[in-house]
C-alpha cells in the first residue's frame, strides 16, 4: 500500500513543506520508498518513521534529529529508519534497544523518558497543532500495518475509510444506507470516515506544495 502525501501528512503531523524538505538529496531524512515521481508516494514505514520524526521535532532541535541520524550511519546503523526506536528527553535523542538506550546527540548514559508507544499516541506538535492517534485516526477508525498495508480503515473491517467517504459524499447514499453496501459498516463509522476524509482533502486543497 501507497500513502499519497496528503494522507502522511495527516497521519504523521508533518507539514507538506517538512515533508518535502525532509526528502530532499543529497542526504534526506526519510526517502519516499514507493515513488519520487510523477507523484510522491510513501510506505507504511516510511510514514511510521515520519511521525517518529515530527514526534521528536516537537522537542529538540531539527539540527539535533540530523546529527542523531549522522551518528547511526557512523555505527553502521543504515536500515530504514523506521527500524529504530528513536525518543528524546527534550535535551538529546537516543536510540532504544531493548532495555539499553544509546545517546546519539549530547552524551550516553541519560535516562530515556519516552517510548515508541508515545509516537503512536495523540501529541502536539512543535506549532502547537494536534496530532492524530495513528492507531485510531478517528475513534471508529484504525490503522493496522497488516490489514490493507497500514491505510485506515473502519475499526474492525477492510472497508477503506475514503471508499465510505466517497460513498455518501454526492448525497445520494445516506449514512444508513452504507451498510447494504458494506454490511461490516456501521451508521455511526460512517462520520468518522467522512470527518477524516475532509481533514486529508483540507491538506490536499491548502494550495502548499509538495
Amino acid at each position: 500500500m501507497s500513502f499519497p502525501v496528503e494522507l502522511t501528512s495527516i497521519l504523521t503531523g508533518a507539514s507538506m513543506r517538512q515533508l518535502s524538505d525532509w526528502r530532499k538529496p543529497p542526504n534526506p531524512l526519510v526517502a519516499p520508498e514507493v515513488a519520487l515521481r510523477p507523484r510522491v508516494l510513501y510506505s507504511f514505514r516510511d510514514v511510521v518513521a515520519l511521525r517518529t520524526l515530527v514526534k521528536l521535532r516537537a522537542e529538540v532541535p531539527l539540527q539535533r534529529i540530523r546529527r542523531a541520524f549522522q551518528s547511526l550511519q557512523k555505527m553502521d546503523l543504515t536500515d530504514h529508519p523506521s527500524r529504530y526506536t528513536l525518543v528524546t528527553d527534550g535535551s538529546s535523542v537516543f536510540l532504544v534497544e531493548g532495555n539499553e538506550a544509546t545517546d546519539l546527540v549530547v552524551a550516553p548514559g541519560q535516562r530515556v523518558i519516552a517510548s515508541l508507544d508515545d509516537v503512536f499516541k495523540p501529541f502536539t506538535n512543535w506549532k502547537g497543532e494536534g496530532v492524530v492517534d495513528f492507531l485510531h485516526p478517528r475513534p471508529r477508525l484504525e490503522v493496522r500495518e497488516t490489514r490493507m498495508g497500514g491505510w485506515p480503515t473502519i475499526r474492525g473491517t477492510r472497508v477503506p475509510y475514503d471508499t465510505v467517504a466517497n460513498l455518501v459524499r454526492g448525497g445520494d447514499i445516506p449514512a444508513d444506507a452504507v451498510g447494504e453496501y458494506f454490511p461490516t459498516v456501521a451508521p455511526v463509522d460512517v462520520g468518522d470516515a467522512v470527518s477524516f476524509d475532509e481533514q486529508v482533502s483540507q491538506v490536499a486543497g491548502s494550495g502548499r506544495t509538495a
